[in-house]
């Protein structure tokens, strides 16, 4: 697969799992420090609306990567955000386009494949994240996770992950286990959160 099929597919899986959240789960806690699901929730859809605009060239404008509510119905607005970019993602060109990504880096932009790739890992892990935080099984195809696992081990450490909006914490030691547990634990997840 390549970065765009494996985004599609993790983003989907996001979907799914955000769908399965019942009224009375938003209030739930998450492996995102002092985050309930509805505030991650609100934090992919943002993401995704600001790798959208990214594909599209607007992604420098620093309103494309504003926080948003979800509204009434957060699973609804989460699936409509996660249409927007991979529609972008799959538009004729995308990939070779530079995306700009202020929240990483600003002023500088990146080419449009590893772009991809930071918003696959972030749909990966916080996958994961709802996942753990609906105690539901975490259902993504072993060569989507182990195409993770490469790029989770090149996240750079140091001071930036300390940071309270860091957008992972410092890396764990090395869980046993496998390609997920070493994603989640080189992006400071302990894959035995409940």
């Amino acid at each position: 697969m390549d970065i765009i099929e494996l985004d599609h597919v993790a983003a989907l899986e996001s979907v799914r799992l955000v769908g399965r959240a019942n009224p009375g789960d938003w209030d739930r806690p998450t492996p995102c420090d002092a985050w309930t699901l509805l505030r991650l929730v609100e934090h992919m859809g943002a993401q995704h609306l600001g790798f959208a605009a990214a594909a599209r060239g607007e992604g420098a404008d620093a309103a494309a990567w504003a926080p948003r509510g979800a509204g009434n119905d957060p699973a609804a607005w989460y699936r409509g955000t996660a249409r927007a970019v991979l529609d972008a993602f799959a538009r004729p060109g995308a990939a070779e386009r530079r995306f700009a990504l202020p929240e990483i880096s600003a002023g500088t932009t990146f080419p449009g494949v590893a772009a991809m790739g930071f918003h696959f890992i972030d749909c990966v892990v916080h996958s994961w994240d709802v996942a753990a935080s609906l105690g539901l099984p975490l259902a993504l195809p072993d060569e989507v996770v182990a195409a993770a696992l490469p790029l989770a081990l090149r996240v750079p450490g140091g001071a930036a992950r300390e940071r309270p909006d860091a957008a992972f914490r410092p890396a764990l030691p090395v869980a046993d286990g496998g390609p997920l547990a070493r994603v989640l634990a080189a992006l400071g997840r302990s894959p035995d959160w409940r």
